[in-house]
């Protein structure tokens, strides 16, 4: 299992499904600056919280030209029924493989009442224009994290 990747590593490319049916490419986002939103699992109370939270700042993160993207180990369908239960308008992405979340070093061991499993660590990672990264939120708490993003993505 990786580390999370520090300040200035060059963010993995990956390409992976997305709710609406289609795909979504990080390098076909390169010249934005890109939040990528690491969440234990969709439609969970504090997921539900941190996405929609960012999706109130969505046209502030747009107008800073900072593209989010939501990516759990959860199905597409979920992801899915996720964003059209909470009119959630940013992609949400499904890696089932965990391929992503390994690479990006999320897919930790966690501990819940005595039990140990293998989790996503809700994780934050601020991408720059060039595909580097420009910041790392680990271990988030919910509130107040949107705001924090964006202020940082807009002093970007």
């Amino acid at each position: 299992m990786a580390g999370l990747l520090a300040f200035g590593a060059k963010a993995p490319d990956f390409t992976l499904p997305r709710e609406d049916g289609g795909s979504i490419q990080l390098r076909d986002l390169r010249g934005r600056k890109v939040v990528l939103l690491f969440y234990p699992r969709a439609d969970s109370p504090g997921c539900t919280r941190e996405s929609v939270a960012f999706n109130r700042l969505r046209r502030d993160f747009e107008r800073s030209g900072t593209t989010l993207l939501g990516i759990s180990a959860d199905p597409v369908a979920a992801q899915a029924k996720f964003a059209n239960k909470h009119g959630l308008a940013f992609p949400l992405l499904s890696d089932e493989s965990k391929s992503v979340l390994q690479a990006f070093g999320v897919w930790k061991k966690k501990q819940l009442y005595g039990r140990t499993f293998m989790g996503i660590e809700r994780t934050t990672y601020l991408i720059d224009p060039e595909g580097r990264i420009a910041k790392v939120w680990p271990k988030v708490r919910v509130e107040g994290h949107a705001e924090a993003v964006l202020a940082v993505a807009k002093a970007l």
